[in-house]
């Protein structure tokens, strides 16, 4: 696997390698041991798996709270995404900026979001559907989000109209708004 830093250099972008004959491809799309190498010491206990039949279907900007807050790693299997990535770690020299990419089945990029990021996703085709591990358990009670079009945020979703979002995603409140912040991981 490629590892490349993004403009937030915490947040990673991965290239899996593919071997690929006349039967069709094979690929490693997950190593601990190589993102250990990288500096990377969660450990993932959760996969998670995300259809979305419209183009438009925004989902985010979602986190959790310490003691659940979550290192994600997400890739496409169908359709494609335009993820984002929001720091929201207390201290951090890149609070409040946001990165974004796009990740496809046919790229088969993968991006590694650390503790302490909002994250989210709006799909850019019909039938999305994207897998991620997690490094805690869904914990309702520490669930948070921002709303996905805060202004002082300035996201480029690339969107042609509104969003398609759920009723949760539309009543997130803005990134001022926090009462709390994420503390920046040891």
């Amino acid at each position: 696997m490629k590892f490349h830093r993004l403009a937030i250099p915490d947040v990673l972008l991965i290239e899996p390698k593919k071997f690929q004959d006349e039967r069709g491809y094979f690929s490693e799309v997950f190593r601990e041991d190589q993102l250990t190498e990288i500096g990377f010491t969660g450990r993932f206990v959760q996969d998670n798996h995300s259809f979305s039949a419209q183009k438009g279907t925004l989902r985010g900007l979602h986190y959790q709270r310490a003691p659940h807050a979550q290192d994600k790693l997400v890739r496409v299997i169908r359709g494609s995404i335009l993820t984002v990535a929001v720091d929201i770690r207390d201290g951090s020299p890149t609070y409040g900026q946001n990165v974004s990419t796009e990740l496809s089945a046919q790229n088969e990029l993968q991006i590694l979001v650390p503790k302490g990021f909002a994250y989210g996703f709006v799909t850019l085709e019909p039938n999305t559907e994207v897998l991620y591990k997690v490094s805690d358990y869904y914990a309702p009670g520490f669930e948070a989000g921002i709303r996905w079009d805060d202004p002082q945020l300035a996201i480029d979703w690339k969107l042609d109209g509104g969003p398609l979002l759920s009723a949760r995603d539309q009543g997130l409140p803005l990134f001022q708004g926090r009462a709390e912040r994420v503390r920046q991981r040891p």
